[in-house]
Order: structure tokens, then sequence, then C-alpha cells
């Protein structure tokens, strides 16, 4: 090997390189190289190609390389139930349907219906997903087969939970997973009361002081839709953004799911307290919980990420399409074609749901140093041509399906649209034949 080359994993060379660096620059054609998990250098195509000396290289001219995008909210595991119980509302759907076919959750479907999720997100271009629900242990067990990052954590609320049972035993559990999995390159554990709603004041101090004492995140819903603001405030007196504040919860530490229902208060305490805010636009449609006020807390401040929510309320975990229902949704919500315009809602999905996960430092951009989780688009579809600014391209036009190469903590987990960190045969499999036991409930 020559001595004037630098050994590099994995070269993407002659691509149309997007940053999403603070100066956004773009280049093209362009190269990003690749050693163990971190990016080493990017740059004009002639000149990287002319410093490295790469074991593998793929050609991706006619192509976008991208930072991976960052599912913020999810629930992996209910790809199972996906079109179970559609057009119902919230409660409704909750209460009757969504509950009750938990109740037969095993920590074996919670595996699998969570591998068919990272499948989906890795096929459609997410590389980073933030999880809340049932036998979590085995949704970071997948996630790591499958090479997927994701902050995960155990579903906590004061009824008895079909994993762990009594609440005191979550609490437990939780601590466990996350002295299991500290230190993991991929894996981090977040404490996850469920809402204000079906936890009580002392869950709620209990979950602070545990997220407190290991530096951890605290996940829950938040204000999801007007039905929950008016229960909240029928038992506490209180609206849930106002409760949370008398509890001492609202704090940068926490990420609070949909905020849909907020009103002006609302919204001015979680942009003092800077609480990170996850917008879930196709779920909050579906169950008409109403369009969260995401222009409004932008312009406060608040760091708004986007998500998918579950497979059950979605009803798929593709972000480029929740990008585009996103901006188009807060454009007539505001009667406005300017609201929320490309560039904000790609930096939705990528930079900042970085900083809503607590990793900035290391992933939502295309940098020397940065984890390597990237992504490969191809520009070479009809409905993709022509192409005069490739944000608003992305924004608007592209789907998940165009995703053609994904590369993970330096990982290639997709190769032209071929997974390589499972067998995917084998997980619909499984999870079909789970389906025949939720159809008969």
């Amino acid at each position: 090997m020559d001595s004037d080359h630098t050994p590099v994993d994995l070269l993407l060379k002659n691509g149309l390189v997007l940053t999403l660096d603070s100066d956004d620059n773009t280049f093209q054609p362009g190269a990003v190289a690749i050693r163990a998990e971190q990016i080493i250098a990017v740059g004009p195509s002639l000149q990287i190609e002319a410093q490295v000396q790469a074991a593998k290289v793929l050609d991706v001219e006619g192509c976008i390389v991208m930072p991976g995008l960052v599912n913020a909210h999810t629930h992996a595991a209910m790809t199972l139930f996906r079109g179970l119980a559609d057009d119902l509302p919230l409660m409704e759907w909750l209460q009757n349907y969504i509950f009750p076919a938990e109740k037969s959750l095993t920590a074996d479907m919670v595996y699998w219906g969570t591998m068919l999720a990272c499948a989906e997100m890795i096929l459609s271009g997410t590389t980073t997903f933030c999880d809340m629900y049932l036998f979590e242990h085995k949704v970071a067990e997948a996630a790591r087969q499958a090479g997927v990052r994701a902050l995960v954590g155990e579903v906590l609320y004061d009824f008895p939970s079909p994993h762990y049972g009594d609440i005191t035993n979550g609490l437990k559990f939780t601590e466990a997973l996350i002295e299991q999995w500290k230190g993991d390159p991929l894996i981090s554990i977040a404490v996850e009361p469920h809402a204000p709603y079906t936890c009580s004041p002392s869950l709620l101090q209990k979950c602070r002081a545990l997220a407190e004492r290991h530096d951890a995140f605290l996940i829950m819903h938040l204000s999801e839709n007007q039905r929950e603001v008016d229960e909240v405030l029928r038992t506490y007196g209180r609206r849930p953004a106002a409760h949370l504040e008398e509890l001492d919860l609202l704090t940068p530490r926490l990420i609070a799911d949909h905020c849909v229902a907020l009103d002006d208060h609302d919204m001015e305490l979680l942009a003092t307290r800077g609480v990170q805010v996850v917008h879930n636009p196709e779920s909050n449609m579906k169950l008409a919980s109403g369009i969260a006020p995401v222009a409004r807390l932008l312009q406060l401040g608040v760091n708004v990420a986007l998500g998918t929510d579950g497979c059950a309320s979605n009803n798929d975990l593709d972000l480029f399409g929740e990008m585009d229902s996103c901006a188009k949704l807060h454009k007539v919500a505001n009667l406005d074609p300017t609201v929320l315009p490309a560039r904000d809602v790609l930096r939705m999905a990528s930079q900042n749901g970085a900083q809503a996960l607590g990793m900035t430092h290391k992933i939502g951009r295309i940098a020397p140093g940065k984890w390597a989780d990237v992504i490969v688009l191809d520009l070479r579809k009809p409905h993709l041509v022509p192409l005069y600014e490739p944000v608003s391209q992305l924004v608007y036009s592209a789907r998940g399906a165009d995703v053609r190469h994904t590369i993970i903590h330096g990982r290639l987990v997709m190769e032209d649209r071929r997974l390589l960190s499972m067998d995917i045969r084998e997980v619909m499999h499984h999870v079909r034949e789970f389906s025949q036991l939720f159809k008969s409930l």
C-alpha cells in the first residue's frame, strides 16, 4: 500500500454529498471516507480518492450521500399490530384494542416485531431510533443484532405491566437495563414513564430521580390530545405541562412526545425549561389528535424532532414520508406556504433528532470525527427527475424506497437494497405467525 494514502474501510465516491453541517457544505462529485465507526474525510471526490486507499469502494454517481435520519419516537415492536385496529379514536384504540392485545405479548414477539421495524427503518434511511415499549430488553437486543442505533426504555405506568407486573419491578428492571447496556456503542437506555394520565405524581418523581441518578433521558407522552389534557386538569387541577413543572420534570433531560394540545403558557414552559419535543404528524392525523403547534414552538426556540410513532397508528416507519406530511400539514394549518420550509423539516429529521437524543456530537452531520451513520439515496428515478434543489427533492419527492445503501456506525447494513444484518424472510415469517394470534383476539 502507498504510504501516502490513508487506509480506510469504505469509500463512497462520485455522489452529491449533503453534509448538513453548520455551513451546509455540499460536494459534487463528492466522497466520504470511513474507517471503523468514524468518518475520517469528506470533500471533493478526486481530492479524497487521492488521499485514501479503500478496502471497499462504492461508486454512488447519480446519488445523494447524506446523514442517516433519526426517528425520535417509535414503538418499534408495534409492527406486530400494523393494520390491526384502524380508524378509531385514540382512547378507544388504546383501551379496547391495543392494551388487550399487549396482554398477549411475549419477549419473543417483541424481538421479532422489532427486527421487522429495524428492517423497515434500514430500508428507508433511518439509522437511529428512540423507542418506548414492553420487553424493552428484547428491543435493545434486536436493534443491536440489526446494527441500528437506538435509545430505548421500558414503558412505566401505575397499572400492572404484561412484562414486569408491579411498577416496583418496572423501576428495578429499568435500572438493571441501564447498567447492562452502559457503554454500548449502539444502544442507550432511558427512563420512560408513559404519560401524566397513566403515572401518579409519586411514580413520575421516582422516574425523575432514577434518570438523574444515572444521567439518563426521561421520555414520556405529553398532551397528545385534548382528552388527555382534560383528564389531567380534572385530576390535578393543572394542565399536563404545568403538572410536570410542579413535579420538577420539565428539564432538558425530558423528551416530550406529541405535544399537540398546548396553550401559550405550555409552550413558554417547554421553551424556558429546554424540553426536547418530538412531533409525530401522521400518527396525530390518523388518530385525529390534532396538529401540534410546531411552527410556534420553533419560533420560541424549542428543539423539535420528528418521529413516526408506532406502526399501529401510522402505519409505517418511513421518515421520508413523514417529512413530506409534516411540511404540508403545517402549511395548510397556518394557511401559509412559507411555514416549515424543506430545510427546516429535514433538520427536524436529522440534526434536531440528534440533539433531542443527546447525540449531536456524533450524528446528524457528515464531518470528520462523526460516527459513520450515512445513507445513499438514488436520484435516478422518474419521480426524482429533474433535480433543482436537493433538500426540497428529499422532503417533497423522495421515498424511503429510494435509499440504496445504509451505513450505521461504519457497518454497511444494506447494500443495493439488500439487507446484510438479518434474514428478512425469517423475520417476516415469525411476524406473520404471531399475527394469527392477534387476529383471533
